[in-house]
């Protein structure tokens, strides 16, 4: 068999990209005064119009996680990556994570598969400086087999300190922060990557002191507090959630640049053993999974120095010159669409 690639595990993310944009063609109305949309596109997060500062929103859900979580019955750490996948977008446009709310979707009434959750929900809302003002518990025993756990996170930044990545320029540096591990999405080139391989959850994989399905259930990175350090102290053109999609979400930024990736972070033991075990591309790896990069952020290049000497976990991992693309430069992989 040929390597494993997304599409085949079931995710075609060019296919998603198609979907998206038949459902957002079809959502035509617009409000005008206060409230209104800023309608700047591959925003992470929806800037609204409220006088002075802008209303940020987000949602997101866990994705099949869930299913790893649901197989080794250990539900006490997805509500966390929940939280994450909705504040690391937040913070993309500089907006500061205030309120989230969570909806979870359950074949039955579980108390205590739902109080672990909880426990999650609320270790993220600490690490987010973030209350959780309300939810939903749906049960649906026609439509859903377990459970699937989402939210959505409301924040909020004042209009001149936005940051949007139509500032990045030539010349600027891009440094990546360290991920905990494979995060919330990709998990299932990940299982699919496993299961044909005939390896349970609690095997391990060379290079992996944990089982692989504790690795893979390790909490999604916040980067919230960090973050917003940065660019209370720092000019930053750029910010850049490294989730589904991989490389690719830096082309969110600032048309007619190119991202040049020419000293990428190592990639932890586990994504190098899915890779071989799955015999993955590198360049698919690099557009599915985060390769222990789960952040990006350009800055000129005085203040990328300044970040990284501060930052425990970053790394100046390439840089912004004329042109177009992502380049993951060591393998001469270009991404040209998102």
């Amino acid at each position: 068999m040929s390597g494993w690639t997304y599409a085949k595990s079931g995710v075609n993310i060019d296919q998603k990209s198609e979907a998206i944009k038949a459902l957002v063609d079809e959502v035509s109305y617009k409000r005008t005064g206060l409230g209104q949309m800023v309608r700047i596109p591959g925003l992470f997060a929806s800037l609204i119009d409220f006088g002075d500062r802008y209303i940020t929103l987000a949602t997101d859900g866990v994705g099949s996680k869930l299913m790893i979580a649901e197989e080794l019955d250990k539900w006490d750490t997805v509500g966390i990556d929940c939280i994450a996948m909705n504040v690391n977008d937040t913070i993309c446009v500089n907006s500061e994570p205030t309120s989230f709310v969570d909806y979870i979707a359950i074949d039955k009434p579980n108390p205590r598969i739902t109080e672990e959750i909880g426990k999650g929900l609320q270790k993220g809302a600490e690490l987010s400086d973030m209350e959780i003002v309300g939810g939903e518990i749906a049960v649906l025993p026609e439509i859903i087999n377990g459970v699937d756990l989402s939210g959505t996170c409301m924040g909020y930044v004042e209009k001149d300190r936005v940051i949007t990545g139509e500032n990045c320029a030539e010349g600027d540096l891009i440094i990546g922060l360290e991920s905990s591990g494979v995060h919330s999405n990709g998990l299932t080139l990940c299982r699919k990557v496993l299961e044909g391989n005939n390896i349970a959850l609690t095997d391990h994989v060379p290079g992996v002191d944990k089982t692989v399905g504790l690795e893979l259930l390790t909490p999604t990175e916040i980067y919230v507090r960090q973050v917003l350090d940065i660019t209370r102290n720092h000019e930053v053109h750029g910010l850049i959630d490294i989730t589904g999609g991989g490389l690719r979400n830096i082309l969110r930024m600032r048309k007619g640049l190119k991202y040049i990736i020419s000293d990428p972070i190592r990639p932890a033991p586990i994504f190098t053993a899915l890779q071989e075990i799955g015999e993955i591309t590198t360049q698919e790896i690099y557009q599915t999974l985060n390769m222990s990069m789960g952040f990006t952020i350009v800055a000129p290049a005085d203040d990328a120095e300044e970040i990284v000497k501060e930052s425990s976990n970053a790394k100046i991992v390439g840089r912004v010159e004329k042109g177009t693309g992502v380049l993951l430069e060591p393998d001469n992989i270009l991404y040209d669409h998102y």
